[in-house]
């Protein structure tokens, strides 16, 4: 059976679990002997004879599975406990492991129905809920105060995390080893709310959670989690990590990574005012175009529909090649301009330079590569860093470098309208337009009525002071001749002119010969004349 060839971890957590411990390895015992499993339990420093009842199930031979017992020196907290078995179930190369509690709370016969989605392939992690059967669990013994805390708190963490679990607070879980291998667990807290920190990087991972209900079980078991600080604790993380998605706060942890995204972080903003929809509004159809920093594909694409010949620069190689006419990859960090600037008719530099070290060079580069054209437009955007919200948290202390937004972990520079206009006026270039972008609500919080709303309030704010309230700063600029471009222009000015005055020269020349041709033939027509009208008279005579 397939099912035998995974490896599975039974990791059991224990801290003071004496009374409890040896029934419960029985009872797992019994419940998988039929998959290829290992046990693992890691004491946590426990006070009483957690440690020795579990020396003597192995020494007395009675388990019939692997069975690892590891002693922590110091104590780690229920969560410090958890990575260490963790990367003991990635070093040692498990395919599954399955979290239960010593002390009894979480049956380990359901351990083959949570196992299965997940052997299945249908699953990157299985969580337990005591609250898919409404009410069951107040039969079961919970007091109603966890009942209702848990109800509660459960429901708010969905709204802020924008996920549709039953519970986050059950500790019996299960995950696929290659799922958390993706996962920085290792900078989640030591406490209880670990089990919160560890959804939310699932979910912020977009791996694929299932819940299987559990029946719910309150008996003597000790339990140490105090609950108003593990609630404010769980929805202080919850609420640390919808604050980074709007790049308010940044929390190394939470920075995960879907996989099937290029970057979360450069998405389409084409649905609401924003530097693309602001840029191809303002490129002419079938124009040529150089799309700097062209990854993401967006604005190529868009621009392909528009019939425009898209050349992409970007630093790194693309997928997408279909909209491009041609792709260079190039580090404009490291090089000159790689083509003439003059072949085209708009260079898109969205987003782009506060990346660089040196956006001055890069615009010198562009400038001093222009060898023809006489009409080309620069479009550019940055993020203010002068936006009240950044000047807000300024004021507070607060200068949190994120995974998005205006502090962006790769920014190298940072611009306000001020700087932004400096930099191109220094390197060579006439300013045409310039102009304030709201902040992308409908990204944040969605294309809806708030998201719509939130945008229109940042609009009419912008008219106010772009300085102060404008997200994103956008110029359209030309850049003005080159001492070379002058010097070049000049010595062609002068051969036209050289052209010219040959011209006029030779047809000065030809008209004075023709003047004098006709002056000394003038006596001779009238003898010719004369001569005519003396045989005329003759004639009538």
């Amino acid at each position: 059976m397939e099912n035998i060839k995974k490896r599975i971890l039974i990791f059991v957590v224990a801290y003071n679990a004496e009374r409890t411990i040896e029934n419960v390895v029985g009872r797992i015992i019994a419940s998988i002997a039929d998959y290829e499993t290992e046990v693992l339990i890691i004491d946590d420093s426990s006070v009483d004879r957690t440690f020795g009842k579990i020396y003597d199930l192995q020494r007395k031979g009675r388990d019939s599975l692997p069975l690892t017992v590891l002693y922590n020196p110091k104590p780690q907290g229920y969560g410090g406990n958890q990575k260490i078995g963790f990367h003991y179930a990635i070093q040692q190369g498990f395919d599954v492991i399955a979290l239960v509690h010593g002390n009894g709370q979480y049956a380990p016969e359901r351990l083959p129905d949570l196992l299965r989605p997940l052997l299945a392939g249908e699953a990157d992690a299985v969580l337990g809920s005591r609250m898919m059967s409404p009410y069951r669990p107040l039969r079961a013994g919970m007091p109603l105060y966890k009942y209702v805390g848990n109800k509660v708190l459960t429901y708010i963490q969905n709204l802020v995390l924008h996920s549709s679990l039953t519970e986050f607070h059950c500790g019996y879980r299960l995950y696929s080893v290659k799922a958390l291998g993706r996962l920085p667990f290792d900078r989640n807290t030591d406490d209880f709310h670990f089990d919160t920190e560890i959804i939310i990087q699932l979910l912020r991972a977009g791996l694929r959670i299932k819940e299987i209900p559990i029946p719910t079980y309150y008996g003597d078991e000790i339990r140490y989690a105090k609950g108003i600080k593990y609630a404010f604790n769980a929805l202080r993380s919850s609420l640390l990590s919808r604050a980074q998605d709007y790049g308010i706060l940044y929390e190394r942890k939470f920075d995960v990574t879907r996989s099937w995204e290029n970057n979360p972080l450069y998405q389409s903003k084409s649905q609401f005012e924003s530097p693309h929809t602001l840029a191809l509004s303002r490129v002419r159809p079938g124009s040529k175009v150089a799309d700097i920093g062209c990854a993401s594909g967006y604005v190529s694409h868009a621009l392909n529909q528009r019939g425009c010949h898209v050349t992409g620069v970007d630093q790194f190689p693309i997928a997408h090649k279909a909209d491009l006419e041609e792709f260079i990859q190039c580090d404009l960090d490291r090089g000159d301009f790689p083509v003439d600037a003059g072949i085209f008719d708009y260079i898109l530099l969205l987003d782009i330079v506060e990346h660089l070290r040196s956006p001055e060079r890069l615009l010198d580069s562009v400038r001093h590569s222009r060898t023809r054209g006489s009409d080309l437009k620069v479009i550019f955007s940055t993020g203010n860093v002068a936006f009240f919200v950044t000047r807000l948290a300024l004021l507070f202390g607060w200068f949190n470098y994120g995974a998005r937004g205006i502090l962006d972990l790769t920014h190298t520079r940072l611009f306000t309208f001020t700087t932004a206009k400096r930099l191109f006026e220094q390197s060579g270039y006439r300013i045409e337009e310039i102009r304030g972008i709201p902040a992308p609500f409908p990204l944040v919080v969605g294309n809806n009525f708030l998201g719509r709303f939130l945008l229109a309030v940042n609009e009419l704010l912008i008219r106010i002071s772009k300085r102060l309230f404008a997200y994103q700063i956008f110029m359209v600029c030309s850049p003005l001749p080159s001492l070379e471009w002058l010097l070049e222009k000049a010595h062609e000015a002068s051969r036209e002119k050289v052209r010219a005055e040959v011209y006029a020269s030779t047809a000065s020349s030809t008209e004075a010969i023709e003047t004098r041709s006709s002056r000394e033939s003038v006596p001779k027509d009238k003898k010719i004349f004369g001569d005519l009208c003396g045989q005329v008279r003759r004639a009538k005579v």
